[in-house]
């Protein structure tokens, strides 16, 4: 299984990877297929995402894929996080195998989680 040169950046070099203290919200994600479990939590201000932190228990690509995902977020207003799709995560990381594709679920997965709890 051969992965791009973005998906082994993130891997080998991941972003906002950790805890975050007191967090807005804060999801913790399995997928139930291959099991890799991701955690995602997110600290506002201004109505935009400020910190974000995640950690993954999993695969080269689901770890990729929260640190791809991270970057993504920052910045970001509530409806411009809800509005990334797992197609922009999946061309951020310069494809996946087949295979790994799954990565992407669950990272999406996770941020449509953690978002639904900061808009409640």
């Amino acid at each position: 299984m051969s992965y791009s040169e973005k998906v082994l950046e993130h891997f080998e070099h991941p972003r906002n990877v950790g805890d975050l203290p007191s967090p807005d919200a804060e999801v913790r994600l399995e997928h139930p297929v291959c099991g890799d479990i991701m955690s995602l939590a997110v600290k506002l201000s201004d109505g935009r995402i400020d910190q974000v932190r995640y950690r993954t228990r999993g695969c080269v690509a689901s770890i990729a894929a929260g640190s791809c995902l991270t970057e993504m977020m920052l910045g970001k207003s509530l409806a411009e996080a809800s509005s990334l799709q797992r197609e922009h995560l999946l061309e951020a990381l310069g494809g996946l195998p087949n295979a790994s594709v799954h990565a992407t679920h669950l990272a999406m997965d996770a941020l449509a989680q953690v978002l639904k709890k900061l808009k409640a």
